[in-house]
């Protein structure tokens, strides 16, 4: 089943086990209980502290648990877990065998703390780069606390459930039976939603830390950069972050960052985070700043208040919030989303296999979204507002030599439909006609752009006609003491590699401006 190349380095992974595993396996006659019997066998294979027994368990098949011989098995698998989630299967593994966690010992501490019982089940598909969080998040609840179960459901293997439970995005999260949410979820906003005192606590403990000389807002490319480079100054550094990786966590495939020929979106989110905390940097993950505070006199501190109400300061402020998909903003579009209306192919597409979908778009990003969704759906309509489609030439040929997909230019889309739980059509005008279209299909990928993250700075500094922060070289606003850089400013091309040059660029303005600065009271790091 596994590649020998993939043996060799889960049975390294494997000799990290602390005590013995056993995996349960759920089977019956079908080909993919065979796959997953041969999955099973070959980890198990690998390491003497491994076991498997076949029982039937009466839950879904195939489907495993991994548990520890004697005790009640906490996470369950309903799937062959391949593909992006292999890691989930590798660290439920290790963690279930008493490898330790990478996570801080508070956040530990907290989930132990928790209270149940809690059984969250996650529908993913093998194909959504999004998903492992999630699913690794909740196999490490169930792992630290015995009051949690987790399960992992391939939604594209039981498509009878993802029907009856109108399950139309993946990760799709159910918490004893109920839906708890939707998208990418860290496991700190997992422990958050559940542990109903935390924003207060983390409020207190917020404003209580002392004034950095660089805070970096936003955690994406652009920040991860300026935070290394701010760092290295020796300066008080600290990044406030909704979600540490920004918008890469949402990216299929890297392979245009010079000097990294290929990688993938989370991987690189990763390995951005890993680079800032080897240095001092104070890292503020799951936080979202709400106002920004201008400084009251020449050299003051610029505050930032938090969505919990914590306010921090700074001598400099760097704010690199990054940009997120742009919605086509019609009737139907918010009602539907996740109920037919998704902004990830990749993600998503596979719930639609052999359904008709639409996509909204005629860039490249567009145009790939339908490459991929026709292999996997029954038929795809294109619609671009433009009058010619503006992929490259290469993606349009590919579009046009497939059977299943329609495209229509000069088309403005005008609402989308649906039955009151799910989409059932979309509708658009036909620019040079006037005449009104209805296309009847189960769901529409919105593929038209980004916007800027500028929403909370409104009033604030200055935003151009398209929501960007307006800077100079520098990466200065117009307001002292406050920098920014990236895809959320007016610096043209978005690109990772362009905003990781511009953090440090921004950094290192900043850094300028406080060396010509009045010299304040020295700032002492608090935890």
């Amino acid at each position: 089943m596994l590649e020998q190349a993939m043996k060799t380095q889960l049975k390294s992974y494997l000799e990290r086990l602390q005590w013995p595993i056993e995996l349960v396996a759920s089977l019956d006659d079908s080909a993919k209980s065979k796959e997953l019997l041969a999955l099973l066998q070959d980890i198990v294979s690998l390491n003497a502290k491994v076991s498997l027994v076949q029982r039937d368990d009466g839950e879904r098949s195939p489907s495993f648990t991994v548990g520890v011989p004697g005790q009640p098995a906490r996470i369950r698998f309903a799937g062959i877990p391949l593909g992006h989630e292999f890691t989930s299967l590798v660290l439920a593994l290790l963690q279930t065998g008493g490898h330790p966690p990478k996570v801080e010992a508070a956040l530990i501490e907290q989930i132990k703390a928790l209270d149940g019982p809690a059984h969250f089940e996650v529908y993913m598909s093998l194909s959504c780069h999004n998903c492992p969080d999630v699913v690794q998040a909740l196999n490490l609840l169930a792992v630290l606390n015995p009051s949690i179960t987790a399960v992992t459901v391939d939604g594209a293997l039981f498509q009878d459930e993802v029907t009856q439970r109108k399950i139309m995005a993946v990760p799709t999260v159910f918490l004893n039976g109920q839906v708890f949410g939707q998208g990418r979820m860290a496991v700190e906003e997992i422990v958050a939603k559940l542990d109903s005192g935390s924003a207060q606590r983390d409020a207190v403990k917020l404003a209580a830390k002392a004034p950095y000389d660089m805070l970096i807002v936003g955690g994406g490319p652009a920040g991860a950069a300026a935070a290394v480079y701010a760092a290295r100054k020796g300066i008080r550094t600290g990044v406030l972050a909704e979600r540490f990786g920004g918008q890469t966590l949402d990216t299929l495939a890297i392979e245009n960052f010079v000097s990294v020929q290929a990688t993938d979106g989370p991987k690189f989110a990763v390995a951005l985070e890993q680079h800032v905390r080897q240095y001092d940097v104070d890292v503020m993950n799951g936080q979202r700043a709400d106002k920004l505070i201008p400084a009251t006199e020449p050299g003051g501190l610029v505050g930032v208040l938090l969505a919990n109400g914590a306010v921090l300061h700074s001598r400099s402020v760097l704010i690199a919030t990054g940009a997120r998909w742009r919605e086509v903003n019609v009737p139907g579009e918010k009602e539907y989303r996740n109920h037919g209306v998704a902004y990830c192919p990749h993600c998503d597409g596979p719930l639609f296999k052999g359904k008709r979908v639409a996509v909204i778009g005629g860039g490249n990003s567009g145009v790939e979204a339908a490459i991929d969704l026709a292999g996997l759906v029954a038929q795809v309509t294109l619609i671009e507002f433009a009058d010619a489609l503006r992929a490259d030439a290469v993606l349009v040929a590919k579009l046009n030599s497939l059977a299943n997909v329609t495209v229509h230019t000069g088309a403005q889309t005008t609402e989308i439909s649906g039955d009151g739980e799910k989409v059932n059509a979309l509708h658009y005008t036909d620019r040079a006609s006037g005449v009104a279209h209805r296309v009847a299909l189960e769901g529409v990928f919105v593929q038209i752009g980004l916007v800027p993250n500028t929403e909370w700075l409104k009033g604030t500094l200055g935003l151009s006609r398209h929501g960007e922060i307006v800077v100079d070289a520098k990466g200065a606003t117009d307001l002292p003491g406050v920098y920014a850089a990236g895809d959320v400013t007016t610096v043209p091309f978005k690109q990772i590699v362009i905003a990781v040059g511009d953090g440090a660029k921004a950094a290192l303005g900043a850094f300028e401006h406080l060396m010509r600065s009045p010299a304040l009271a020295p700032t002492t790091a608090t935890a």
